[in-house]
């Protein structure tokens, strides 16, 4: 079971730097081990103050970018100049600020008009860039993830048939919302992470959070309770304003930054 911690920034600008900050340990940790670093990145709005810290004068001088290599855990399936694509959000806060080699940068294509089959070609992608054999899962150093109101993360929504996936790396799935399709990668790619690191930043999102928190074995688990890395470190980064200190008292303590330094 995933070493999971639970950690309480200011606002959401304290998220972005605290993000940063084991972005960039992550980073060097994993270009000593093997000479390159693996993540995956995360859509919505609350990944935007990481990314435009990484950006910024002082960390595109402390991450080795030419060592990086970029994934992603889910897209919309629109074209990537898009106003709603996950690889755009990324690519104008922070893939054209670093210098970050272009066959580096794996995006998943999600203007493909048969999501089943950009879901095939990203897997594809990911068999050949992990040098996978049958049966293996990718191993990526670092995936970001964020959480909905309803509780799901990447494109894994409440109820959906992509959550009880147990052989595909990728899938294609749809937000029950909008009825929009997207690409996901499966809870498996997840759960094998080293590290997964969920941002979490608005009160919309506290009572999905509380039960993510602590509920301990539930019998009808939100997707997000379903991140657990098997063999990995588990990190909620978290916003105050996004959870009242009572929502979460009992036997998890919630820790601040400055404790880990």
């Amino acid at each position: 079971m995933a070493e999971r911690d639970v950690v309480l920034v200011r606002g959401r600008e304290g998220l972005g730097l605290e993000a940063a900050r084991r972005f960039a340990i992550a980073a060097t940790e994993a270009t000593r081990r093997s000479g390159r670093f693996t993540m995956a990145l995360s859509g919505g709005s609350t990944p935007v103050d990481l990314y435009s810290v990484l950006a910024s004068d002082a960390y595109r001088s402390k991450i080795g970018w030419d060592s990086v290599h970029v994934f992603w855990g889910d897209e919309r399936c629109v074209p990537p100049d898009h106003a709603e694509s996950n690889y755009k959000l990324a690519s104008d806060t922070l893939l054209k600020h670093v210098t970050i080699p272009p066959n580096q940068i794996h995006r998943m294509r999600g203007e493909d008009p048969d999501p089943e089959a950009a879901a095939i070609e990203y897997e594809q992608l990911l068999r050949a860039e992990f040098q996978l054999s049958p049966g293996e899962w990718p191993r990526f150093d670092l995936i970001l993830l964020g959480m909905g109101a309803d509780g799901h993360t990447a494109s894994l929504f409440p109820g959906s048939p992509v959550l009880r996936e147990v052989k595909r790396l990728v899938a294609a799935c749809e937000a029950p919302s909008h009825r929009q399709r997207r690409l996901t990668l499966t809870l498996p790619v997840i759960n094998n992470a080293r590290t997964a690191i969920v941002l979490v930043a608005g009160k919309a999102k506290e009572e999905a959070l509380r039960r993510v928190l602590r509920e301990q074995n539930p019998t009808d688990p939100l997707p997000a309770q379903l991140v657990r890395p098997r063999d990995g470190r588990l990190i909620w980064l978290i916003a105050e304003a996004s959870l009242q200190l009572s929502a979460i008292s009992g036997p998890l303590k919630p820790k601040s930054p400055a404790a880990e330094r």
